[in-house]
């Protein structure tokens, strides 16, 4: 098939250079000129995944025309805050018959809409059968390794979460689908924001019993949240919940994680993210899914507690201790 991803960070570039190798013709997105053709001379995404060798077959354009026609698949990889000024720009007539994938993992600030609901809003003729989502525990650190590594592919449809699964899947990369596309973007994007929290607890020295409590309590919450919104339980026992948490809050390659430990650490948002060159989808998903749960009346304790650290300058020993003594619950 032709394929082309958009957007050349970590995860985009790994996942071109996976379908390349899959059999497919590649193209890649950069959105910045300069960095496009740098790509294309040293074939080395020096800032987002060095080291790793981007084949010659996969062709880098920084024009979004050419990377967008006749393509049986859009893959965007583009910051799930930046995704709708993308998408706007796509022409009809080239994207009318093609299937767009998001790996984003986010919800739009101010919509408070996640990816798929967002290219439905902006692009509204196309049929919710011509739009998926690939998600699960997969930092692009270790897919671009080949180190085996599982995902859900979701959609309304189930056809079209098979295309998905058959396009991407490959030795290291099992693939797994579900026509879930709700739960399997929420829990993509919440665990983000449980990552933060899970991060504090490790930069605040809590321990590991800490840091157990809040994964457990946080899929509870996302869980609750999801199902309010449309999703089903089960998903988020799977990859793209429970399997997408434990390696976002424990992993070293979790951009969300090391800003939550940084704060736990004592230093400011402001201050951290100076210094970061990739986005943690988590700091904005956090205001959206705020507002999501508040929308919703839906309990969400660890997110309300993430959000006032990060938004409001709460001490997060002070967070977590009004965490543990609040009034006491039933479990389930």
């Amino acid at each position: 098939m032709n394929i082309s991803v958009i957007g050349a960070g970590g995860w985009g570039t790994t996942l071109s250079i996976l379908l390349h190798y899959n059999g497919h013709n590649v193209s890649l997105w950069e959105h910045d000129r300069a960095y496009s053709k740098d790509l294309n001379k040293c074939r080395i995404n020096k800032i987002y995944l060095p080291g790793i060798e981007i084949p010659k077959g996969i062709t880098i354009t920084h024009d979004l025309n050419q990377a967008s026609s006749n393509q049986h698949i859009l893959v965007l990889a583009v910051p799930s805050q930046f995704m709708r000024n993308v998408v706007r720009k796509f022409d009809y007539n080239d994207v009318r018959n093609t299937i767009f994938v998001s790996v984003s993992k986010g919800v739009e600030n101010k919509s408070l809409l996640t990816m798929s609901q967002m290219l439905q809003d902006q692009l509204p003729f196309l049929d919710s059968e011509q739009i998926g989502v690939l998600s699960g525990p997969s930092h692009a650190e270790e897919v671009s390794h080949r180190i085996p590594t599982a995902v859900v592919a979701a959609s309304t449809s189930i056809a079209t979460s098979k295309s998905i699964q058959a396009a991407f899947i490959v030795s290291y990369f099992r693939v797994y689908s579900s026509t879930d596309i709700l739960g399997v973007e929420l829990g993509g994007a919440v665990k983000n924001v449980m990552a933060i929290g899970a991060g504090i607890i490790d930069g605040a020295n809590f321990g590991d019993n800490t840091k157990a409590a809040i994964m457990t309590r946080g899929i509870a919450e996302i869980s609750r949240l999801g199902v309010a919104i449309g999703a089903r339980t089960e998903t988020f026992a799977g990859l793209s919940g429970m399997g997408d948490l434990i390696v976002t809050c424990m992993s070293k390659h979790s951009r969300n994680r090391f800003v939550g430990e940084k704060i736990g650490e004592g230093k400011t948002l402001k201050e951290i993210l100076k210094t970061m060159t990739m986005v943690a989808e988590g700091v904005e998903t956090c205001r959206s899914v705020k507002q999501l749960s508040e929308q919703h009346q839906v309990s969400t304790p660890i997110i309300d507690e993430v959000y006032k650290v990060l938004f409001e300058q709460k001490d997060p020993v002070k967070a977590t201790t009004d965490l543990m003594t609040r009034d006491m619950k039933s479990e389930v």
